[in-house]
């Protein structure tokens, strides 16, 4: 079955002057849209984006778009008509968003949150009307302490950085816990830190528990290692500085030097640490 808007691992089934084709394994075909494709083989296996062109046919791009259907995007506005805006979605043709699904009027050269839907001729178009895809409270086992999950950065607020989690509900992320320049639109693995009593969700970009510092110790062993037994940061070290060299908080790496401390594989001076 293809799915439309996805990506679907088809196979070449013909290949003529009209073009190439790929198919799926009921045998229903789909042109091979690329403007440039690859040199490929009958019965090659390709993994491609499949949408309904402007004659109401299924096509494909061997190549992935900025965004599938059901997921919410940060997109660029390219052009605006009398059939609505278009964005930029990393294929050739433009995608469009509807009057009708505008709750606001979309400038050229400004980016926005979307999410891509299917209309009911099963061609792809684009929605700002994001809020009722994005819940705020959680409801019980929706997330769990610790899970590793898919963020998009939004705004900031007086709280820290609100983050989309998972492409269905809304989270943040402490200012004072990230070390890092984080853009409007990017797209970032993240962790649930806390699950709050309000049943909304605080996060981290780093592993959580004992597990990111030991996976730290051992960053930090093989660092030394390579700069002759000596690093320039230590216990007393600026958060900035070590988040430089680690890309982690400095409580976690006092916890990871604390560690390795402990087991007597280094020393801990104020601006520095050595391998004993």
């Amino acid at each position: 079955m293809i799915n439309i808007g996805k990506i679907n691992t088809l196979k070449i089934s013909k290949q003529n002057s009209s073009g190439i084709f790929l198919s799926d394994n009921t045998g229903k075909q789909v042109l091979l849209a690329d403007k440039r494709p690859k040199k490929y083989e009958l019965e090659d296996s390709v993994d491609a984006f499949v949408f309904v062109d402007s004659d109401g046919h299924l096509a494909a791009f061997s190549h992935k778009p900025f965004a599938l259907v059901d997921e919410i995007a940060y997109l660029k506005v390219v052009s605006v008509n009398y059939y609505g805006a278009f964005l930029d979605w990393g294929l050739s043709k433009d995608l469009l968003v509807p009057f009708s699904e505008q709750h606001h009027e979309l400038e050229v050269g400004q980016s926005y949150f979307f999410k891509l839907f299917l209309d009911d001729k099963n061609r792809i178009v684009a929605t700002t009307k994001i809020a009722q895809f994005l819940a705020d409270e959680i409801e019980e086992g929706d997330f769990t302490v610790g899970q590793s999950v898919d963020l998009i950065i939004a705004d900031e607020t007086d709280l820290g950085i609100k983050a989309i989690v998972n492409g269905s509900h809304w989270g943040v992320l402490y200012k004072n816990e990230v070390f890092q320049t984080l853009r409007k639109g990017q797209k970032i693995s993240g962790f649930i830190k806390h699950i709050r009593d309000d049943l909304r969700l605080d996060l981290t970009l780093h592993q959580i528990g004992y597990g990111k510092v030991t996976s730290l110790t051992d960053t930090i062993l093989h660092v030394l290692q390579d700069n002759g037994g000596e690093l320039a940061v230590g216990d007393k070290s600026e958060p900035e500085q070590i988040y430089a060299l680690f890309s982690v908080s400095k409580k976690v790496f006092k916890q990871a030097i604390g560690a390795l401390y402990k087991d007597k594989k280094i020393a801990i001076e104020k601006t520095k640490i050595r391998l004993i």
